[in-house]
């Protein structure tokens, strides 16, 4: 039996561990109740209002659409300005837009919700992953973002159940009126207690003294704030043309195929087996609780291990769970089906938002999360607007196209990325001066660009890589 006093004491090392982004997965876990409680509901509210499929998919895709046009282009702002208010106005934004089809309804109206509840998202998400990656240390970023999964499948897990239940007591307008409720609560949060990092380095940047008489890695180094000018190195564009990042987002293109299929037919496939309002909320519900208990843990044999086995481990559950799902007839068995699903995406997951942050090269932070997300956004429009037809050519088709899309675009990531999928890219590297000090020789010494908080400190190591080498 474990005993109280190592509980707080694992409760605290916790706390201590993620003060910086606490507020932040507070505010992701109050997002993704609203979200959770809309998502089943959406498809159901739609039809009602005299909706098809086909259209329906062209709805669906109206949000990823203004996703895919803004998120690359506010991700490249966020890296250039403060992160909390770009997140501030994309919350809130979102949650307006979420009760608008209560009020203006009709296909057109909902395609203009849907694309402006777009924008917020692109405004807010590559900000907020930005955020994660400049306020924890590399060596944890899998963690970092197994963490991040878990608070917002935690949100997830919960929000179907109220926007189920709540629909189902008092009426489908409930789920709509909860998202935006809960969108504002996260906006006051993040605005009240969320602080930007002490250190706005990389991916933000990479912090040095100013290029006359830079220090050895021995002094500490410039803290934003101190009254120490500091410059920042950004590597050129083209440094996101990278094998890791390229693979992560070829994988992020198969992942989100399924969110853009899922959204537009998974209602309607679990209504045709005889499943009610709360069992539809349910199997949302369901896929959050293993993303919850595993997503950390796999962050950290992530940080230690590589990605690459998560990633090839995770994608086979989901392509399995997307050729299975029509098989039962069984609203519970496919409910079932779900658990493994979501234990793919709980190891994978946090892989690729590690491979993303590996691959981040110096100043390009948010601008690589915008260009991954906007990746998983081009999947999802494409399986949105297909999924209308898919569905009325037989409703296994939906999910047997996801699983060959899943299957392609893994195995094509693989042979991309290789082993870079298991750490840091050498390419994406600053290089600075070195003094080494009395009776040493004026050298440099290769610091990862996606890590520069270590620039000015003594030879920084890497839990993958042992001790970073120094050039001479």
């Amino acid at each position: 039996m474990t005993s109280p006093i190592a509980s707080r004491g694992r409760v605290g090392s916790f706390l201590d561990r993620w003060r910086p982004i606490l507020p932040l997965l507070g505010a992701e876990a109050i997002i993704w109740i609203g979200f959770g409680a809309i998502v089943p509901i959406l498809p159901l509210y739609m039809s009602d209002n005299g909706v098809d499929p086909v259209t329906l998919g062209l709805i669906v895709a109206a949000w990823p659409a203004a996703r895919l046009l803004a998120e690359p282009f506010f991700g490249w702002v966020a890296d250039r300005t403060a992160r909390i208010p770009f997140m501030v106005a994309g919350l809130l934004i979102a949650s307006v837009t979420a009760v608008l089809p209560l009020v203006f309804v009709g296909a057109l109206p909902f395609f203009a919700a849907r694309f402006v509840a777009g924008i917020g998202a692109a405004m807010y998400d590559p900000a907020a992953r930005g955020f994660i990656v400049d306020a924890t240390d590399d060596a944890r970023h899998g963690e970092a973002f197994g963490v991040y999964g878990a608070a917002q499948m935690g949100g997830f897990m919960v929000g179907p159940a109220i926007g189920g239940i709540g629909a189902a007591v008092l009426g489908l307008w409930f789920p709509f009126v909860f998202a935006t409720v809960a969108g504002l609560a996260a906006a006051l949060a993040v605005a009240v207690a969320t602080r930007e990092p002490a250190h706005t380095h990389a991916p933000h940047g990479v912090e040095l003294p100013p290029a006359d008489g830079a220090p050895g890695l021995a002094t500490p180094p410039p803290i934003v704030g101190d009254g120490v000018p500091t410059r920042t190195v950004y590597l050129p564009p083209r440094s996101l043309w990278n094998r890791m990042l390229v693979a992560a987002i070829v994988i992020n293109f198969g992942a989100f195929f399924s969110s853009g299929m899922y959204e537009v037919v998974w209602s309607l496939f679990m209504e045709g087996l005889g499943a009610d309002l709360g069992l539809i909320g349910l199997s949302f519900a369901v896929f959050g609780v293993p993303v919850i208990l595993l997503s950390p843990a796999a962050g950290r044999w992530v940080d230690r291990l590589g990605g690459r086995r998560f990633i090839i481990v995770g994608a086979a559950c989901v392509v399995t769970s997307a050729f299975l799902y029509p098989l039962p007839g069984d609203p519970y068995v496919v409910t079932a089906i779900v658990v493994l699903e979501a234990v793919g995406f709980a190891l994978m997951g946090p892989a690729l938002y590690a491979v993303v942050s590996w691959g981040s090269p110096a100043g390009r932070s948010s601008t690589a999360q915008g260009v991954f997300g906007a990746a998983g956004t081009l999947g999802f429009i494409v399986s949105s607007l297909i999924a209308g037809e898919l569905w009325t050519r037989g409703t296994a088709v939906p999910f047997q196209v996801f699983g060959a899309v899943m299957l392609v675009t893994t195995l094509l990531a693989l042979a991309i990325g290789r082993s870079r999928l298991d750490g840091e890219d050498p390419s994406l590297m600053v290089q600075i001066p070195v003094d080494p000090g009395p009776g040493g020789t004026q050298g440099s010494a290769l610091l990862p660009a996606i890590e520069p908080a270590a620039a000015g400190f003594p030879t920084p190591t890497s839990d993958r890589g042992g001790p970073l080498k120094e050039m001479r």
